[in-house]
């Protein structure tokens, strides 16, 4: 801890809940950014753009701009163009996040072969009809976050594109979030069912997956000894941090449940009730 030089921010259960900031969430970080420690906010979110999620955060007093922002969608696209360069992509999301994947190829809907029950004895296309089409069907399917998108004709036609081939690239697993309305479901239920309906494992380019911090820490110049990881999710933001030898700090805030706590795998290396107490943790550990 005396060696701390940056500090990794889950937003969504940590800073706010459904947007609006927690108690004394905003004045922590300030007293943060005014020590001089790096600042990193890494979310899994995937319903909004890094621009949208810093113009919100600003609005509600939080001294962030984009580039402290690293979300998934960001990652993914950097994932994307150096795994599968010039990929065709179907995206099945919640919420616009284009301006995030700028470079990658997405496919509408309508652009693709979504019926994977088609008789064949209807079928009546020249090989130049398959050849055209052949550019219309995605190499990859990337499943972003959960909302009324994730409906039967959405995941069969995704069901479907992996059928055939299609790579399957997922920005997270949570299984759900907090929100001013309780705990909501998210893609992570839903991506184990195309999993075993597909016969196959997702990619997963965010949290928990070590490349989502290591990207965090190289904007920061800082090594995972020299930085701390804070969030509401003990397997996907602690844990998984403490993994690639970041510090990991649990808050009791957002998603946190007593019996996922005690279910971990592991023990977070420090338990706050809320983000707000985060200062005096460096304060105790700084030098003297």
């Amino acid at each position: 801890m005396e060696s701390v030089r940056a500090v990794l921010i889950d937003i969504d259960g940590v800073l706010t809940v459904s947007w609006q900031p927690l108690p004394g969430a905003v004045e922590a970080l300030r007293e943060i950014r005014a020590s001089g420690l790096g600042v990193a906010l890494v979310t899994n979110t995937t319903s909004r753009t890094r621009a949208s999620i810093a113009a919100t955060l600003g609005e509600a007093g939080f001294p962030v701009d984009a580039e402290d922002i690293l979300t998934a969608p960001a990652v993914t696209a950097a994932y994307l163009a150096d795994r599968y360069p010039g990929a065709r992509c179907s995206l099945l999301n919640s919420g616009d996040i284009a301006e995030d994947l700028a470079g990658i190829t997405l496919l509408d809907d309508g652009d693709s072969d979504t019926d994977s029950s088609t008789d064949s004895s209807t079928d009546s296309s020249t090989d130049s009809d398959d050849d055209s089409h052949a550019d219309t069907v995605p190499d990859v399917v990337v499943v972003g976050g959960a909302g009324p998108e994730f409906d039967y004709a959405a995941l069969n036609r995704a069901f479907g594109h992996l059928q055939r081939g299609a790579r399957l690239i997922a920005m997270h697993r949570n299984l759900y979030w907090r929100t001013d309305r309780g705990l909501q479901l998210d893609s992570g239920a839903f991506l184990l069912g195309l999993e075993r309906a597909a016969r196959t494992e997702a990619e997963i380019t965010g949290k928990p997956a070590p490349a989502f911090f290591e990207t965090a820490l190289a904007r920061l110049g800082v090594g995972p000894g020299e930085a701390l990881m804070v969030g509401d999710d003990i397997e996907s933001d602690v844990l998984a941090a403490q993994r690639t030898g970041i510090t990991g700090v649990l808050v009791k805030t957002g998603k946190y449940l007593p019996e996922s706590h005690r279910a971990a795998s592991a023990e977070p290396d420090h338990v706050l009730d809320s983000f707000a107490d985060l200062p005096a943790l460096l304060r105790s550990a700084a030098p003297r």
